[in-house]
């Protein structure tokens, strides 16, 4: 594996190193042997889905994602440990980063602004893994834009009426409860919406597509008609949604740039073990200067990612302030960079790197969507200028 020198950096203390040590053998021994398993259909990846949030679940790592007072394994988020779990678990598994990453992110909201009974119904079995949760924010024409969303939710006595679509949601289809965002007034853009806890049982909502995507993830669309939803689940206030929403991702952001770097350190170790078997020209391709040069750059650029994103993570968890800067900034260079660094790797393997099933060719396709999810890259870029302009 990877050179992993830097979990003795100032960031970490004992318990992330730990942590570390025994979610590394964990994932060598669990998920490893898993990264072939069947996704050619819904219902094999539904099933090696549900399967692998089984597994963490039953082995504890998902009580990472919710606080002590529920079940969880720490008293608070704690950033870092999230962002050593995505990177390690990304390194042999984009489905099993997927699935850690989503219990986080589909239960971050009621873990920050929930109610003590909305946080004891949901978040204990989130972190047993007994429940699969989402987080349903973007709308057909309402992604980077999250101001321009038009799912409403009247209030009817005690209960809120929504009505809309939400497409793009990860999980759809399979997770028990989503954290889903609406219009409850006319307060113009972002001013006007609310967050609500859904159960995927309810009459009014309806998983109305599946989509395919180039990574196996379980994606889709949300179709909701007259859903009536107990005033109780609202997350905050009325009029709190977008707060929500932006202080949700101002922590879980960082760690998209922990799955990037498991995936840009995978990527250099396969792209290390050609450039030392495969021989051209009568000598092994890794004794040329260019292929040298190449694993350079890697190296640099994901040492660069790590720093940034653990950077974010160590600031947030220890100064507890708002990371929009830091975050912004450790999304946009280790996604970008990963990006760079498994296209190196690829065309290391050379005809091999663009083989369906090989390492490679794999990492190529999930490393794509981490620069769209969680705000694009232009958006990261605009975010950060925003943010240091107003200093």
């Amino acid at each position: 594996m990877s050179d992993l020198t830097y979990l003795t950096w100032p960031f970490f203390d004992d318990t992330h190193r730990k942590f570390a040590e025994e979610l590394t053998a964990w994932a060598k021994e669990e998920i490893a042997p898993l990264e072939k398993d069947d996704h050619s259909t819904l219902e094999a990846l539904d099933k090696s889905f549900k399967h692998l949030i089984k597994k963490l679940g039953e082995s504890g790592w998902l009580k990472y994602t919710i606080p002590k007072t529920y079940g969880g394994a720490l008293e608070t988020f704690d950033v870092r440990h999230m962002a050593l779990a995505r990177s390690i678990l990304a390194y042999h598994s984009g489905l099993a980063d997927f699935g850690f990453a989503m219990q986080g992110l589909g239960s971050g909201s009621i873990t920050l602004f929930g109610s003590d009974d909305l946080k004891k119904q949901y978040l204990p079995d989130v972190g047993t893994g007994k429940r699969t949760a989402a987080f349903a924010i973007s709308e057909p024409e309402s992604g980077s834009d999250v101001a321009s969303m038009t799912t409403t939710a009247t209030l009817d006595g005690n209960h809120y009426v929504l009505n809309g679509v939400k497409t793009w949601i990860s999980n759809a289809g399979i997770a028990d409860q989503y954290v889903l965002f609406a219009r409850t007034g006319d307060a113009p853009g972002s001013k006007g919406l609310s967050a609500f806890v859904i159960e995927a049982d309810n009459p009014g909502l309806k998983v109305s597509e599946r989509i395919n995507v180039i990574a196996p993830h379980p994606l889709g669309t949300l179709t909701l008609t007259d859903c009536r939803v107990p005033t109780s689940n609202m997350l905050g206030h009325s009029g709190d949604g977008f707060k929500v929403a932006m202080t949700t991702l101002d922590i879980f952001r960082t760690t998209v740039g922990g799955a990037a770097l498991g995936f840009a350190r995978r990527a250099m170790d396969e792209a290390i073990d050609r450039a030392q078997s495969r021989v051209a020209f009568g000598k092994k391709i890794g004794d040329f200067q260019i292929i040298q040069t190449k694993i350079g750059e890697m190296a640099l650029k994901i040492d660069a990612s790590a720093l940034l994103v653990f950077r974010s993570a160590w600031v947030k968890d220890t100064q507890g302030i708002r990371v929009t800067r830091e975050s912004s900034m450790a999304k946009l260079y280790s996604t970008e960079s990963a990006q760079e660094v498994i296209d190196e790797a690829v065309q290391i393997f050379g005809g091999m790197g663009v083989v369906s099933g090989v390492t490679v060719e794999r990492l190529y396709r999930e490393i794509r969507a981490l620069r769209i999810y969680e705000g694009t890259s232009e958006i990261q870029k605009l975010v950060i200028a925003a943010q240091t302009m107003a200093k």
